[in-house]
C-alpha cells in the first residue's frame, strides 16, 4: 500500500458501458454491474404511472422523506441526486479541501471529478499481495477528504466497517461509496444511518440493483451542513419526476425485501463464477478472493488479447487497466446467472485452448 501524486496515466473517464456500445450491443454482457433483467415489472409501471404528471416541477418531498425512513435518518441527512456520480461532482465542487485523497483501485469518476473541479489529488494505491485490502494507517494524517468504495469496485473487497470508521475525525471528509452495498447480504459492514462519525459522507445508488442507469437516481447521506452545501452546487429540480417515484418505491418494504432476496442469488451466482475461474488456475488466471460484491477482478496474462477473443465469441468483459493500481493483465466480469455464467465458461476455456 502506498500514496502517489495522481498521474494521467489511466484513462478516468472509461466505464463498462463503452464495452457494449456500438458493435457491442448485440454481445453478452458482463462488462456492465447493472442487475440483469431489471428493473422488474411493478417498477417499470410505477414509474410508468408518474409520467401523468410531467407536467408539474418534480417535488422531492416524498422520496427524501423514503429514504430518510429506509436509513432511520432525519430527512436533513438527505440529498437526492443524478445518479452517485452527480453526487462526486457536487462534493469536488462544493467542499472546500486543501488535500483530497482517493483509496484506489475503485470507480475512477470521485478523482476524475476532483480533477476537473481544479484539485490536486493524491492516492492511496492497495495492493493485490494484500488482498486489496485498506489499512486506515495508510491514508496521510492531514488529507482532509478521503474517498473509498465499500464494496469497492471493481475489487469486489468489502472492508470492514470498523476500519473505515477510523479514518473518520474532526475536519476530515469521509466519503464512502456504497452502490453496492445493497448487493451484499444484510449489508454487512454498511456506514449508511450512521451518525456518530465526524465528517461521514455516504452515497449510494438504486441504478445498479434495480436497472436504472438510464434514469439517474442516487442519494447523500451526510450531516446536515453538509447535505445544504451539496444542495447548493446542485441546479434546481436536478431529479426528474420518474427518478423521483422509483426512489420513493426502490426504497420500501417490498424493494428492500426483493433487493435483499437479490443479494442472496448474487452470492450464490458469484460462488459459481468464481469455482468456473478456479478451473483456469493452471492458466496463471487468479481471482481477487474472497469477492463479496455483484462483480470479480480476476488476474490473467495476455487479458488486452484474452478480452478481443471473448468479444469475437460473443461476450464483452471489463477491462481493468484504466483503474489505477491495475495494468494491462486484469479483467472485471459482473456476476450472471448460472446458464449465462456456464456460457462465458465454455467461452473462456476456448480462449486459453482447453475447450
Amino acid at each position: 500500500m502506498r500514496t502517489e501524486p495522481a498521474a494521467d496515466g489511466h484513462d478516468l473517464r472509461h466505464h463498462g458501458d463503452a464495452e457494449v456500445r456500438d458493435d457491442g450491443c448485440a454481445l453478452v454482457d458482463l462488462a456492465v454491474n447493472v442487475r440483469a433483467d431489471t428493473p422488474p415489472g411493478w417498477l417499470r409501471e410505477h414509474v410508468a404511472g408518474s409520467l401523468s404528471g410531467l407536467a408539474a416541477y418534480p417535488d422531492g418531498r416524498a422520496a427524501r422523506a423514503a429514504v430518510a425512513a429506509r436509513h432511520g435518518l432525519p430527512v436533513e441527512r438527505v440529498l437526492l441526486t443524478a445518479g452517485a456520480a452527480e453526487a462526486f461532482v457536487l462534493l469536488a465542487r462544493a467542499l472546500k479541501v486543501c488535500r483530497p485523497v482517493v483509496v484506489h483501485p475503485q470507480f475512477t469518476e470521485p478523482e476524475a471529478a476532483l480533477r476537473d473541479a481544479g484539485h490536486t489529488v493524491d492516492r492511496v494505491l492497495l495492493r493485490e499481495a494484500d488482498g486489496f485490502r485498506l489499512d486506515p494507517a495508510a491514508v496521510p494524517e492531514d488529507a482532509d477528504l478521503v474517498v473509498v468504495g465499500n464494496p469497492t469496485n471493481p475489487t469486489s473487497v468489502l472492508h470492514p466497517a470498523a476500519a473505515l470508521a477510523r479514518l473518520a475525525r474532526p475536519g476530515r471528509t469521509l466519503v464512502v461509496d456504497e452502490a453496492f452495498m445493497d448487493a451484499v447480504p444484510g449489508e454487512r459492514e454498511a456506514l449508511a444511518g450512521r451518525t456518530d462519525l465526524p465528517g461521514l459522507v455516504v452515497l449510494r445508488s438504486l441504478t445498479k440493483t434495480w436497472g436504472l442507469a438510464g434514469l439517474r437516481i442516487g442519494y447523500v447521506l451526510a450531516a446536515p451542513e453538509t447535505v445544504v452545501e451539496l444542495e447548493r452546487a446542485q441546479p434546481l429540480w436536478p431529479v426528474s419526476t420518474p427518478a423521483l417515484a422509483a426512489a420513493e418505491v426502490c426504497v420500501g418494504s417490498r424493494a428492500c425485501a426483493e433487493a435483499a432476496a437479490a443479494a442472496r442469488r448474487v452470492a450464490a451466482d458469484r460462488a459459481h463464477l468464481i469455482a468456473g475461474l478456479r478451473e483456469f488456475a493452471g492458466h496463471g488466471l487468479r481471482v481477487v478472493e474472497p469477492a463479496e460484491g455483484p462483480f470479480v477482478l480476476v488476474r490473467l496474462p495476455h487479458a488486452a488479447t484474452v478480452r478481443r477473443r471473448l468479444r469475437d465469441l460473443g461476450y464483452a468483459v471489463r477491462r481493468g487497466d484504466t483503474f489505477p493500481g491495475l495494468g494491462e493483465e486484469w479483467l472485471r466480469l459482473a456476476v450472471r446467472d448460472r446458464g449465462t455464467t456456464d456460457g462465458f465458461l465454455g467461452a473462456l476455456g476456448r480462449v486459453l485452448g482447453t475447450g
